[in-house]
């Protein structure tokens, strides 16, 4: 019987083989395959480089200025189990190559830095130069190589820098493992990476190009301002109108230059479009102190390019990859409203004083407020209130104000500061998004006015489409709300992410750059923090 057994198993496996042999090896079905790689173990391939705590520690202290990069360097490794990067049995893989390229090409990210000891790295990729590295220290090199490349193109200047300078927008973190292991599957993310960089970077870094070979050609000569000329428009005839078609021509307001000098409809459009760009009203008169901002120097440009794709390093593309939230711009005075990918709603703002910035945050709208009271801060209280009380005993009721548990604030109204809706997201910097009842301060270009609130001029815009679908608050709902009678507090079911960001250039949908005025003089502090030697 047992013999028996043994022969049918022996029959058994014949006809399995058979079967097997009848594919040849390109023809095996996938399943096969699929299933064979269950049961197959990759045995683990010994480090092609010798690699460990105390070779690594080693050195660090043969390369001493390298040691900020060390603790980054051994917590790759040894999470990689010591295994070398840029070695396989071969020698050097080619993803060495293409980083040090990139590494030696930072200047097209906008960037203005060199790695210590870049000539002895010079030296492994070099041909023509005869190295005496040894494989290790060429490997550990190239490691270091990588993570500042990594913090300089991907994450950019220490958190705690960007503090110092008013930047409170949670910052991105990057895992150095995780990036290296998509880049070495996938070394075209070295060029373009939209999981690791917010995708305006790359917009940014478009123009830079532009603003680079605007740089070479030398084609950026100073305009000439008549001093006894306060603006151009429209039939104007004067060589420095000729000037402005040419600077426009090469910024891509104009799409060519007739040579004229004569203000006319064609130089009309091209100045309508330099002044969208630039943050100013889409007049057709031109003024003075406009053309002056023409005459700014082309590095100075290309220095505001790079200290806001610095800014674009910090945030995290997650961030506008929810079905809602809003977008706030100091700079530009504008704010912007997104819901499945879409803008809904732009809105121009009125937004701090020097003395009282809108400070760089983000939070998460929880409630809308319709015909709110104002709280009065208490910096207020001290600053204004208090002599204008002591001034007028009647100061409060005149002005629709009253005391409440020690703190002053206003009554809902068509004058209250608060305007008729105000939108909550709680926060320490006790900064709120609010209508105003000043409505004729959005006819300025420039509109830092506020004690550091935001103010909208379509808040109710704003609301209508946030409750959009809710059938508590139809149109009619929401004009009751604001009449200014009474305060309605209305929360809200899912919470608004709100971004509040400080960017001087930004490249729009249509893929022009708009530049505008730095309110809070950062730019400046940037660029020193940025080209500095301390952040090599």
């Amino acid at each position: 019987m047992k013999n028996l057994f043994l022969s049918i198993v022996v029959v058994l496996c014949g006809f399995s083989l058979a079967a097997f042999y009848h594919y040849r090896n390109d023809d095996i079905p996938a399943k096969i395959i699929s299933i064979a790689k269950i049961f197959q173990k990759t045995p683990v391939e010994k480090s092609v480089i010798p690699i460990n705590e105390a070779i690594l520690n080693s050195f660090f202290t043969k390369y001493p200025d390298l040691k900020k990069y060390q603790s980054d360097v051994l917590a790759l490794y040894k999470n990689r189990n010591y295994n070398s990067i840029w070695y396989d049995k071969k020698g050097l893989i080619e993803f060495a190559d293409l980083l040090y390229s990139k590494v030696n090409s930072l200047e097209e990210e906008g960037l203005r830095s060199s790695l210590t000891y870049s000539p002895i790295i010079d030296g492994i990729f070099n041909t023509n130069t005869a190295t005496e590295l040894s494989q290790t220290d060429t490997e550990i090199l190239l490691t270091t190589m990588y993570i500042f490349y990594a913090k300089k193109v991907f994450l950019g200047i220490d958190v705690t820098k960007t503090i110092e300078i008013g930047w409170f927008l949670p910052r991105k973190n990057i895992s150095y493992e995780d990036l290296l292991d998509s880049l070495l599957a996938d070394p075209k993310l070295l060029s373009k990476n939209e999981k690791q960089l917010f995708g305006q970077y790359y917009k940014l870094r478009e123009v830079l190009k532009i603003y680079r070979a605007i740089e070479q050609s030398g084609d950026w000569n100073p305009i000439y301002i008549d001093p006894l000329v306060q603006y151009y428009k429209h039939n104007d005839s004067s060589k420095t109108i000729g000037q402005i078609r040419h600077r426009l021509v090469v910024m891509g307001d104009l799409k060519q230059d007739s040579g004229s000098n004569l203000y006319d409809e064609e130089l009309m459009a091209g100045v309508m479009s330099f002044k969208k760009r630039n943050g100013y009203k889409a007049n057709k008169i031109l003024s003075t102190w406009q053309v002056q901002r023409m005459n700014i120097p082309i590095k100075k440009y290309i220095s505001t390019i790079m200290v806001n794709m610095e800014r674009c390093r910090w945030i995290d593309p997650k961030l506008t990859q929810v079905p809602e939230y809003i977008v706030i711009n100091i700079p530009a005075f504008k704010l912007t409203y997104n819901r499945n990918g879409k803008k809904e709603l732009e809105s121009n703002l009125l937004v701090g004083k020097n003395m009282t910035e809108t400070v760089v945050f983000s939070g998460s709208i929880s409630s809308i407020v319709f015909s709110p009271y104002w709280n009065v801060p208490r910096s207020i209280i001290e600053n204004e209130l208090k002599q204008a009380i002591f001034q007028n005993e009647n100061y409060l009721e005149s002005h629709d104000m009253e005391w409440n548990n020690g703190n002053i604030r206003q009554r809902p109204g068509f004058k209250n500061p608060m305007g008729l809706v105000k939108f909550m997201f709680p926060n320490s910097n006790a900064i709120y998004l609010h209508d105003t009842p000043y409505k004729s301060l959005f006819e300025f270009d420039y509109r830092a006015f506020s004690h550091g609130c935001i103010n909208m001029d379509k808040a109710k815009e704003l609301a209508i489409l946030i409750l959009k679908g809710d059938t508590n608050w139809p149109l009619y709902a929401i004009n009751e709300a604001m009449k200014g009678e009474k305060q309605t507090i209305h929360i809200l079911t899912n919470e608004i992410p709100i971004h509040i960001g400080y960017f001087t250039a930004w490249v729009d949908d249509t893929g022009k750059i708009n530049f505008y005025k730095d309110l809070y003089q950062r730019d400046d502090r940037l660029a020193d923090l940025l080209f500095s030697k301390d952040s090599e």
